[in-house]
């Protein structure tokens, strides 16, 4: 159900899954007109699924983040279709199986660069000059709690794009927030979404069960969301119990 109808825009990045299609389904709740980006068409298409009634306000983008072109005119895209984005989504990540310092390849390697932390950088870009223009914006990047301390589970390559994520989450605070943008960080522990596919070992169902969800990640987005605009969570860092 819709609760207010608030004729603002976001992007979600990552909206085909886990913790991306979380956000979406709950900013159309809200009443959100919300573009999805992802890279693949039918993982987008089920995210407007599961929206329901609210489906009219989502709308889908294919668009793999790790390639600038790409991003930059599905950035013009959205902005000629849709309007002024208000708030932006930074919730697209991968790893790799193979993914300590002694296995990594240079392709994963490159791979996990390009789309945790390149990808990210050229999703600012391509919304934040509006933002800016227009003196109000917010700017939510999902990260990991490997973005704080490094850790085998995570992997060299990972830790190194969540560090540098977080990075990029100071310096839009540090340069924008006198132009009225704010971003926030969030830290998450063990979620369990496709990524956990991922692993050397996959989790089984009941270390699944302890983790968190993407809803609850979600909410954590959706909370600092909707805090007034001149409040700033700059970072929250959320485990499960």
């Amino acid at each position: 159900m819709i609760n207010q109808i608030m004729n603002k825009t976001a992007v979600v990045t990552g909206a085909g899954s886990g913790v991306g299609r979380s956000i979406a389904l709950k900013l159309a709740a809200q009443g959100w007109q919300v573009a999805l980006l992802g890279r693949r068409l039918e993982a987008l298409q089920e995210t407007i699924r599961l929206a329901g009634n609210p489906a009219a306000a989502l709308k889908s983008y294919v668009c793999d983040v790790s390639n600038a072109d790409a991003v930059a005119q599905t950035g013009q895209s959205i902005l000629t279709e849709l309007g002024p984005v208000d708030a932006l989504f930074n919730a697209a990540g991968t790893n790799a199986p193979n993914r300590s310092l002694e296995v990594l390849s240079a392709a994963d390697y490159h791979g996990m660069m390009d789309t945790n932390l390149n990808g990210a950088y050229y999703c600012v870009q391509a919304f934040l000059p509006q933002m800016r223009a227009r003196g109000s914006g917010t700017i939510i990047n999902i990260i990991s709690e490997a973005g704080k301390l490094a850790s085998p589970k995570a992997g060299p390559a990972y830790v190194m794009s969540k560090f540098g994520l977080a990075g990029l989450t100071q310096s839009i605070n540090a340069e924008e927030r006198g132009r009225g943008i704010r971003a926030c960080a969030i830290f998450p522990g063990d979620i369990d979404t496709p990524l956990l596919d991922k692993r050397p070992v996959v989790p089984d169902a009941t270390a699944r069960a302890r983790m968190m969800k993407a809803d609850d990640i979600a909410d954590c987005a959706i909370f600092c969301l909707n805090l007034p605009g001149h409040v700033v969570v700059e970072e929250m860092l959320v485990r499960p119990r």
